[in-house]
């Protein structure tokens, strides 16, 4: 599973092979409120199954509390992007 920081939208798909992609609008982790993770992990169930969703639920708990995750930063056009993976 990819999570990306820094994309123009908020949005949760999947790449060419399959895998999960969860792309994240605004600041970590202020933008991660509590309504906020409600209305992406909502966004989340649509495209995820049950194992990816804890997974995801797992990544999400961890970026609101602040801890590093396995991350990479990329600049695409002029945007940083970080990369998160679990």
């Amino acid at each position: 599973m990819l999570v990306v920081h820094g994309a123009s939208a908020t949005a949760v798909v999947r790449g060419r092979t399959g895998e999960p992609v969860v792309l994240l609008s605004g600041e970590l982790p202020e933008a991660l409120t509590p309504a906020a993770l409600d209305e992406l992990l909502n966004l989340a169930a649509a495209v995820l199954d049950a194992e990816e969703l804890r997974l995801f639920r797992s990544c999400l708990s961890a970026l609101h509390c602040g801890e590093k995750l396995d991350e990479r930063r990329i600049e695409v056009s002029g945007a940083v992007l970080t990369v998160y993976r679990s």
